[in-house]
């Protein structure tokens, strides 16, 4: 696909990775639909950003964990900026609830940005992607692929963007492709030590920490480069899933 000139909405892009990702693909030329819920200044900022790099951007709020808001902000981001053509399913949480302590609010909050927030926000999408020919790219995590006990709502909610990337993958298939990306450290929580920074690094078998713009290089990858290429995940973690 040809990014040029072409709209994308990201979710949670007001910061983090969804921020990162989201300033790549203005850098590529593309139309930039920057969601955001509790990130406004994030958002504001990065809008800011792009239209003085000679960029085109805007704005859109909603709580996502509101599952007729999903389904609607695709729609608005189509009528104002004439289109869609790549949704970046970004937007999520992730808090450190051990099994053990997790209680019911805790697990529907996580799951319903992280998980029900992806389907029903591609739900709406679908009819511009479609017309598109246009490519989904959720954001799933490693530990959607492996078991998490201290993160356990966190771990099931990824584990769900897995399997809901192969079931989109085929419904929406052959006009629109879907794929997820499945991080490792490569932007760890702001309140990690040295020490906790150093025991990723040393469990990586790549020997170090990644950055942003290794997911991004993912995110291009399946953006440009990956037409034949739907329902898959791209690990991108230093090889820490083969421990």
């Amino acid at each position: 696909m040809e990014l040029r000139g072409r709209v994308a909405l990201v979710t949670g892009a007001g910061r983090r990775l969804g921020r990162a990702m989201a300033g790549a693909l203005a850098g590529r030329g593309m139309t930039i639909a920057i969601h955001h819920h509790a990130s406004a200044d994030g958002a504001d900022a990065l809008r800011a950003e792009i239209v003085a790099a000679g960029g085109r951007a805007a704005c859109f709020a909603a709580d996502l964990t509101d599952a007729r808001a999903a389904a609607e902000l695709p729609g608005r981001v189509a009528a104002e900026l004439g289109g869609l053509d790549v949704l970046v399913n970004s937007a999520a949480v992730m808090h450190r609830i051990p099994f053990e302590q997790t209680t019911p609010a805790q697990y529907d909050a996580v799951l319903d940005l992280n998980l029900r927030s992806v389907f029903f926000c591609t739900q709406g999408a679908a009819p511009a992607l479609r017309a598109a020919r246009g490519k989904v790219v959720n954001m799933a995590d490693l530990s959607g692929v492996q078991p998490w006990p201290g993160f356990a709502i966190h771990s099931i909610s990824k584990a769900g963007v897995v399997m809901l990337t192969r079931v989109l993958a085929l419904a929406l298939a052959p006009e629109v492709t879907v794929n997820a990306i499945a991080p490792g450290a490569v932007l760890v929580p702001e309140d990690y030590d040295a020490d906790e920074r150093e025991r990723l690094a040393r469990a990586t078998p790549l020997g170090r920490i990644g950055a942003p713009d290794d997911a991004i290089a993912a995110l291009l990858y399946l953006l440009e480069g990956a037409d034949f290429v739907t329902g898959e995940v791209l690990t991108v973690d230093g090889g820490r899933h083969l421990r």
